[in-house]
């Protein structure tokens, strides 16, 4: 398993968690708003020249900028892996 910030570019991958910091993390909680679910197959699509900030991420048709700190939030399993 990997952090969506870990994730190599353009592979494949399905969200298996979204780590929270409390039972009413709003960071969390929006980003399962936008699809960040477990199950969701997703990939990053680019990141950032400086430090990798933002990374780049696409969930079905829908591309999303975040920063690498909401991004490590997500737990991802490669399809390859």
């Amino acid at each position: 398993m990997y952090q969506l910030t870990d994730l190599p570019r353009n592979t494949n991958a399905t969200i298996r968690e979204v780590t929270a910091h409390g039972a009413h993390d709003p960071i969390a909680v929006r980003l399962a708003e936008l699809g960040f679910v477990q199950g969701e197959p997703v990939r990053v699509v680019a990141k950032g020249p400086v430090g990798g900030d933002p990374v780049l991420v696409q969930i079905g048709y829908t591309r999303f900028a975040l920063r690498r700190t909401e991004a490590a939030r997500v737990m991802v399993q490669a399809e390859d892996a």
